[in-house]
């Protein structure tokens, strides 16, 4: 998954919830003791409960690319209930049965409150996240999540946007948040028109869905077309038109360089992988629990670093909203750079691997 940009940003559409740990004092009869050292004290704030999770049972599989690779997961409420409902553009964090997290968008009907649909892309050499769920996650298994968050919200022009028109771009498995963006756009007689684009024909999921939505479809291959320019991704884009893109960095970057003296044209997109690292500096962090030290490249994630030397560190979207990669910091100066964490969390030490940075060096809670 994923973290979305915006030329202006709106408020959150996501309804997360942020966590605002509280530090208490050790005591009414100690309290004057406390105040006189706790400068001096290591102070491990209090765990936060994370709200319970929905159990949700796979209900069906579907291969939805023809090179194969691509599989469509139905889940539905092992209750049996309804689902909270969501809107296009959301995503689920799924939490595996091997523990690991994930982000995959909702790619199903918004109106169907009986089911959630996610498609994951098979990434042999990845972290191991999509391989499980096309081996080990068939009809009956389990997966549980906190349930929808939107991060990617579509304003559609006429209901609460200003824009006149919409332009989606996808590229491969970027298609599976534009697909109920596209449904709901279409139900509302909005203006619009995509390009699809990726390797090849064959590894485009839903391209038999998406080419049966007419001429306002572009299909394109880099096989057989080359790599698109920007021009041919923004196709014919007049003042007042939204731009949706969901795609590899590479497709992205090329946008936003296209648009970027364009204030007559909304951009909204989503990453694949975390933003390349801006203005960084080398430094070291130390690991509590082994004593390792990782020494963190100028252009290179914390938690990359951590992964590359084979340290357990928890992470999900990689991309700073997330917060499961959220870990305390022993000692040391963090360069926080993500938007998530509170001050009280920052104060007591936390922070966010997968994009801040240590202005010193570190000592790490793992």
């Amino acid at each position: 998954m994923k973290l979305p940009h915006y030329r202006h940003t709106p408020p959150s559409a996501s309804g997360r919830t942020r966590h605002d740990p509280v530090l208490a004092l050790a005591g009414a009869g100690i309290a004057g003791l406390f105040t006189a050292t706790a400068a001096v004290r290591r102070i491990r704030p209090p765990v936060t409960r994370e709200p319970a999770t929905l159990a949700l049972t796979v209900q069906g599989r579907r291969v939805v690319a023809h090179d194969q690779d691509v599989v469509q997961l139905t889940l539905a409420a092992t209750d049996g209930a309804a689902l909270p409902r969501w809107y296009p553009g959301a995503h689920l964090d799924v939490h595996l049965p091997s523990g690991r997290i994930r982000q995959y968008s909702l790619c199903g009907d918004p109106t169907a409150a009986g089911e959630y649909r996610i498609a994951v892309r098979r990434i042999p050499d990845g972290g191991g996240g999509s391989v499980e769920c096309h081996d080990a996650l068939p009809v009956g298994a389990v997966v549980h999540t906190h349930g929808p968050r939107n991060a990617f919200p579509l304003t559609v022009p006429g209901h609460g946007s200003p824009t006149r028109r919409v332009r989606f771009i996808a590229g491969g498995i970027g298609i599976t948040p534009i697909l109920p963006m596209l449904r709901a756009v279409r139900g509302l007689g909005v203006e619009w028109s995509m390009i699809y684009t990726g390797r090849s024909r064959d590894s485009l999921p839903f391209v038999d869905e998406v080419a049966g939505l007419g001429e306002t479809v572009q299909i394109r291959t880099d096989d057989v077309d080359g790599l698109p320019s920007a021009a041919t991704l923004l196709g014919d884009c007049p003042a007042g038109t939204a731009v949706y893109a969901c795609g590899p960095a590479p497709m992205l970057t090329a946008v936003r360089a296209a648009l970027v003296d364009r204030a007559d044209v909304e951009l909204h997109f989503e990453r694949f992988a975390a933003p390349p690292v801006q203005d960084g500096s080398p430094f070291e962090v130390s690991v509590a629990s082994t004593g390792t030290t990782v020494a963190v490249g100028a252009q290179e994630t914390l938690l990359a670093a951590l992964l590359r030397a084979g340290v357990a560190a928890p992470y999900s979207c990689q991309q700073g909203f997330c917060g499961t990669c959220r870990i305390r910091v022993l000692d040391g100066t963090v360069d926080h750079r993500d938007t998530l964490l509170t001050d009280p969390e920052r104060a007591a030490g936390m922070m966010l691997t997968c994009v801040s940075r240590g202005r010193t060096g570190l000592a790490l809670d793992l």
